[in-house]
């Protein structure tokens, strides 16, 4: 039976495109090298993002001024901003208000290369982020650079992050929902290095397995349900 479930499994992953935030793994070396779906490239005047229903890339709004996305954008797969990451964000800003955006964990991937288009995966390095806190809910912004980037690659932490890179993704943050000069509620409170990164990652784990459980073990119970086997 068991070898029945895999080879329908197999089957299935060559008919059917996994869905990118539930149907992708966050990386096998997790959270020292994370997979990074990226939905927004510096050059998109639009802002993109996977529907969670459908997996497909949907259109959430025209950028209504001209700054861009200052890197590659997107989230990490299997991770989710609820319980476990509030809990890290309201510690570190001594904050009991906090809750979970109850999104994927967001990343900026850093590289010299162009990029022409977004909906790929690209693995990443997480070297810091910003804590970000838009209207009472935690929204972390994990900060990484592509894996094998002759510019970018060898870094490790923020820290060595030239100045002018780091403060470009921070302003865009700040100022890329204002509407005619009426500024959100949205801060970065602070801006933490590689190991505080990996955790707000792991934690991000933890909440999306609180909440969606695994996708894989269910899957196999599905099909060995189908098959007619004992569970």
């Amino acid at each position: 039976m068991k070898e029945k479930v895999e080879n329908l499994k197999a089957a299935l992953a060559k008919r059917f495109v996994a869905h990118p935030w539930h149907g992708i793994s966050a990386g096998e070396k997790q959270p020292e090298i994370v997979t990074a779906f990226i939905e927004i490239i510096p050059s998109d005047a639009v802002k993109y993002e996977v529907d969670k229903a459908s997996g497909y890339i949907v259109v959430d709004r025209p950028q209504k001024f001209s700054n861009h996305m200052a890197s590659l954008y997107g989230f990490v797969p299997r991770t989710y901003c609820a319980e476990e990451v509030a809990a890290f964000c309201a510690e570190k800003t001594n904050r009991n208000d906090i809750v979970g955006d109850g999104d994927p964990l967001d990343i900026c991937v850093l590289s010299e290369r162009t990029f022409s288009r977004g909906n790929i995966l690209a693995e990443a390095i997480p070297i810091g982020g910003f804590r970000m806190i838009d209207g009472g809910e935690a929204d972390d912004k994990i900060i990484a650079v592509l894996k094998g980037d002759q510019a970018y690659g060898h870094l490790k932490d923020i820290s060595e992050l030239p100045e002018a890179v780091l403060n470009r993704n921070k302003h865009f943050f700040l100022t890329y929902k204002d509407l005619d000069g009426n500024t959100k509620n949205v801060e970065i409170t602070h801006v933490y290095g590689a190991e505080e990164a990996k955790e707000v990652i792991r934690r991000s784990i933890n909440d999306y397995n609180k909440h969606f459980g695994n996708c894989d073990d269910e899957l196999t119970l599905a099909l060995t349900q189908f098959l007619g086997a004992e569970v």
